[in-house]
């Protein structure tokens, strides 16, 4: 009776980074902090310098928006 081979596959380093790689969590668009508002300027492309200030703007309202509902729910449960 012949016996089965099993695969003893044997990582490489390129296929642990391409691994990680794919692991990796993608996210989407990054919250306007300084260093991407200061790139802008210095790029010097008013285009540019309007949509992330349209973004920023949004995500400032999107984030105060949040901190008074925490503010809310932190007053509702006793402080």
């Amino acid at each position: 009776m012949a016996t089965k081979k099993t695969s003893t596959k044997k990582t490489t380093a390129k296929s642990k980074k391409s691994g990680k790689a794919s692991a990796r969590a993608t996210t989407g668009a990054l919250p306007p902090y300084g260093d991407p508002i200061r790139a802008a300027i210095a790029r010097g492309d008013s285009r540019e310098m309007k949509n992330v200030a349209a973004s920023a703007r949004k995500w400032l309202s999107q984030v105060q928006s949040a901190l008074d509902e925490l503010e809310g729910a932190l007053k509702k449960s006793g402080k």
